[in-house]
């Protein structure tokens, strides 16, 4: 167990920090699932602004790969434009 205040405050803050890079990681994930499943092009459209906005704030913390962010980004918008 950690001894100083500084050590203890560090752990604190990390097991918040990680609760809110699951709950944004989690609804992104949800956001590309809707996403893949949408038939209606419209609708899509709008969508994938707001869902490659969540893709590259990811990135941006770290949560996940700036290359995997890319990556997908790219699949969806794909898969919106064949629809």
């Amino acid at each position: 167990m950690a001894q100083h205040k500084s050590a203890l405050k560090r752990i604190r803050s990390n097991e918040t920090k990680r609760l809110a890079n699951r709950y944004v990681h989690k609804s992104t994930r949800n956001a590309i699932r809707v996403l893949r499943t949408t038939t209606d092009k419209k609708e899509a459209s709008e969508m994938l602004p707001k869902v490659c906005s969540m893709l590259d704030k990811l990135a941006k913390r770290n949560v996940i790969h700036k290359n995997k962010a890319a990556n997908l980004k790219s699949s969806l918008t794909v898969h919106v434009s064949k629809l």
